[in-house]
């Protein structure tokens, strides 16, 4: 009697979990490509790791608490480490909606994968979509980066606009220094002729030449 149940428990999980049946799975893992030497052999005992993960994760869908590892059931299993998998309802003898498993999948797919060391391209679940990690938030938020840098960037234009004033004053402060400067500087040059210095000529006050005065103007008037 035993023997005769086992068959018919048998018969009845082949029928409902077979590839491209209605609400099943197709599963393909690289663990050699992901781990290298450090790979490890897929047996029973994984098998069993597999389907307490998907139990798991169908434990957390609403109305499937009772949801247990004897309920997921696995076949056609290959050496290259690909297989398919239903989840069943015993009391009723079929297998759960596709959508209830994908949803419980991508819920706890971070999950599953660390169980086996492995990443949404390694573990493959063929007709369920990867989920996207969430995006990590930066330690500062992001409008405190941007105001420092326009902070930056005013207080590097202003220092720029002081700094042009300050050589624009100092320039206007000194040309009139260089106009006179020059101008004593030619009052100052002697000019000389035939090896004997010679006062210029007083442009500004006038300059009167000796040799020619008449003995009139020599004479200093009373």
């Amino acid at each position: 009697m035993l023997w005769l149940f086992f068959f018919l428990m048998t018969a009845i999980h082949a029928e409902l979990c077979q590839p491209d049946a209605e609400n099943a799975f197709k599963v393909r893992l690289s663990i050699r490509t992901a781990l290298g030497d450090k790979a490890y052999a897929w047996d029973t005992n994984e098998e069993y790791l597999f389907k307490a993960m998907v139990a798991f994760s169908m434990r957390k869908v609403p109305n499937r608490e009772t949801c247990r590892i004897s309920h997921v059931l696995l076949c056609n299993v290959t050496k290259r480490v690909s297989f398919w998998f239903v989840v069943t309802d015993p009391s009723k003898n079929h297998t759960l909606p596709a959508d209830e498993v994908q949803s419980a999948i991508r819920m706890n797919r971070n999950r599953i994968n660390n169980a086996f060391f492995l990443n949404d391209q390694t573990l493959e679940f063929l007709k369920i979509p990867s989920t996207l990690a969430p995006p990590t938030e930066p330690s500062v938020p992001i409008w405190i980066i941007i105001f420092g840098v326009i902070f930056c960037i005013v207080i590097v234009a202003i220092t720029l606009l002081v700094l042009s004033g300050i050589r624009q004053h100092r320039r206007k402060n000194k040309e009139p220094f260089e106009v006179d400067d020059t101008e004593d500087k030619c009052e100052n040059t002697v000019t000389i002729e035939n090896g004997i210095p010679c006062d210029p000529l007083d442009t500004k006050g006038g300059h009167v030449n000796d040799t020619f005065m008449t003995e009139n103007e020599r004479l200093t008037s009373l």
